[in-house]
């Protein structure tokens, strides 16, 4: 995947360069760099006791030694004052010149820690929105895997106040999908047994037993009403779009070019080559809504797009209502609606 959030011990992690959250003296020290330097083994100080130092935002790279990786890029982050010293721009810079070094050296893959947000207390969502902005920003133009590492989710979910919007927005709608839920389940199975009378005599029976009665009479719940199950032929002789040709189509109408479009979509080039080759495609559902982002197509488009690959966007799912909220609110960042996915423990979109 082009850009992804996990968390993991970045020593465990396999990619071509691993950036290493250094010190100024590139001599070791605690928290990302003294595992990294633990993990790479002694011939690691030995090389940077040859680099004199590394300013704050420079990189400077050296061999990976005893860790899956063939590089190890050290920079050096701010010291968190206040956000008024000029902090931001100099993570920009870490980012940015690992990057560079990773790309000069024609590296496929790189894993960031989440620099600055150690001792150097820089805030833990400050310091994600800068590294998400900055990746994403890179990727818009190159072709690199970029993994950011989090080691501790928890800790940064609780600095990050924005998320707490998204939390009340699933709050509210767990609560009305429930509510309607349960109303509309009543009234279907009381309009069966007798009107409101029979729906209040059954108002207290489990949703459960309300669609094993159903079934049991071969009844469908489909709304308000009560449908006969379609016939398979009709449905087998009566092919509808595919998912891949339905988005090449969709592609076609935003005018949109493959490339940019799988890039918005955080997809890989390789990926994106087998559903334009194959009509038959079967994404997996991040796959198929990471599409809906990078089109910015709307909550019906979406669900059109999702029913082409099986799949459905629901009320009642968290990874759902995210991606409703995002929708719904015109935000189509897929690097942000990642951030999101992570913060509340769900699969990220994108291949």
């Amino acid at each position: 995947m082009p850009f992804t959030i996990i968390r993991n011990d970045i020593t465990k992690v396999t990619a071509d360069a691993i950036v290493n959250a250094a010190n100024s003296s590139l001599l070791g020290g605690g928290g990302v760099d003294g595992a990294i330097h633990r993990a790479a083994g002694p011939k690691l100080l030995e090389e940077c006791r040859l680099l004199g130092g590394c300013e704050p935002g420079d990189a400077k790279l050296t061999k990976g030694y005893d860790m899956d990786c063939k590089w190890i890029i050290h920079t050096v982050g701010p010291v968190w004052q206040d956000g008024s010293m000029g902090e931001p721009e100099l993570l920009k810079t870490c980012y940015r010149n690992s990057l560079s070094i990773a790309k000069e050296k024609k590296c496929k893959s790189i894993a960031f820690p989440l620099i600055s947000t150690g001792v150097y207390g820089y805030p833990k969502d400050k310091a994600l929105e800068v590294a998400v902005s900055v990746i994403s920003e890179f990727l818009s133009e190159n072709d690199m895997d970029v993994t950011l590492v989090v080691f501790d989710r928890e800790a940064l979910v609780a600095s990050t106040e924005k998320f707490g919007v998204i939390q009340q927005y699933i709050n509210d709608r767990f609560a009305v999908e429930q509510d309607d839920s349960r109303k509309r389940k009543i009234a279907i199975f009381g309009k069966r047994k007798g009107g409101h009378a029979a729906a209040a005599a059954v108002s207290e029976m489990h949703i459960e037993d309300m669609f094993e009665a159903a079934e049991a009479q071969n009844y469908s719940l489909v709304g308000n009403t009560t449908l006969p199950a379609a016939s398979l032929q009709d449905i087998v002789e009566k092919p509808d779009e595919t998912f891949s040709e339905f988005l090449l189509r969709l592609i076609d109408i935003k005018g949109m070019t493959d490339v940019e479009t799988y890039k918005k979509a955080n997809i890989d080039r390789k990926l994106f080559s087998k559903i334009r080759s194959d009509k038959n495609y079967k994404p997996k559902k991040q796959t198929a809504v990471a599409f809906a982002i990078a089109l910015e197509l709307d909550l019906p488009d979406t669900k059109d797009l999702l029913e082409k690959a099986g799949y459905a966007l629901s009320r009642s799912l968290k990874f759902d209502l995210i991606i409703r909220y995002f929708i719904e609110n015109h935000n189509y960042n897929i690097y942000e609606i990642n951030e999101a996915l992570f913060a509340f423990d769900q699969t990220l979109i994108g291949a």
